[in-house]
């Protein structure tokens, strides 16, 4: 747990508070809850390049524009290629970033429905999710808000279906190694075939296996990229054939080669700045 307020001149200043959800649903979130002030002083964009969550912004403030739509809370499925946002410079929200099969339980709905769209909260969860934000805005600070979140979406936890057994074991085996996975391997360690696993695996994640595969090994990238590590070793450490195969994946999911994409890094490292 922990909160950063910075600022930078000419810019403004944002905060960040982090905390891990409950214990039940750790396994079902990518990372943490992140509850995030901005108060920029002009209008902010950035790129968000795809990755493997699904991601849920509950807003606690003003609407920020994705895909060129103004959004309030709402759900964005897998994507292969880069989205834009837009806000006038002030933002307050929690964002989570489910797991596909967290997504799929938590939601309750096929993940194969969200893939490549933004979803208003209010349509996928009715009432619940309409008030969910104004809920969270009144509590007085950031614990007692994720609190009330862990509330909320562990009674949605109780009544939730299990995941289909082989869809979550192709999903565990490939997020596990970063997408290193073959899919041959994983269809013979399941005893199906390839159309059998993609048909399931992409009706209950979003992704065909080998797509979800490439964008894991694509975040594992994005990471070591933001971290200035070498991009040759990049390359290797992540599986792809050389560092043309990299820069060539960095076109087409950021937009960007790998070191045009570092140098862009936006203000509360969400994101590029184009």
């Amino acid at each position: 747990m922990g909160a950063a307020v910075r600022s930078e001149a000419g810019l403004g200043s944002w905060e960040l508070f982090a905390r891990r959800p409950h214990p039940l649903l750790r396994r079902h979130v990518l990372g943490g809850y992140t509850g995030y002030r901005e108060d920029m002083l002009a209008a902010t964009r950035r790129v968000e390049v795809p990755h493997p969550g699904i991601v849920v912004i509950v807003s606690l403030g003003p609407a920020i524009a994705v895909k060129g739509r103004a959004q309030t809370s709402f759900v964005a499925g897998l994507h292969e290629v880069p989205v834009t946002t837009e806000h006038t410079g002030r933002q307050l929200g929690i964002q989570v970033n489910f797991t596909p099969l967290g997504a799929r339980m938590l939601l309750g709905l096929p993940m194969r429905e969200l893939t490549g769209h933004v979803v208003g909260l209010d349509a996928l969860l009715g009432r619940e999710g309409a008030a969910l934000g104004e809920r969270l805005a009144a509590l007085p600070g950031w614990p007692a808000r994720f609190d009330a979140l862990d509330a909320f979406l562990l009674a949605r936890l109780s009544e939730a279906p299990a995941p289909r057994p082989d869809v979550g074991y192709a999903w565990s085996r490939l997020a596990a190694a970063d997408g290193a996975v073959p899919i041959g391997a994983l269809c013979d360690e399941l005893g199906c075939s390839r159309r059998h696993l993609a048909a399931r695996f992409g009706e209950e994640v979003g992704l065909a296996p080998k797509a979800m595969a490439r964008v894991l090994r694509f975040n594992r990238a994005v990471a070591r990229v933001r971290a200035g590590d070498d991009l040759a070793a990049v390359a290797a450490a992540c599986g792809y054939y050389d560092q043309s195969h990299l820069t060539r994946e960095f076109g087409a999911l950021a937009g960007l080669p790998p070191a045009a994409y570092a140098a862009a890094q936006a203000p509360v490292g969400r994101g590029v700045a184009p």
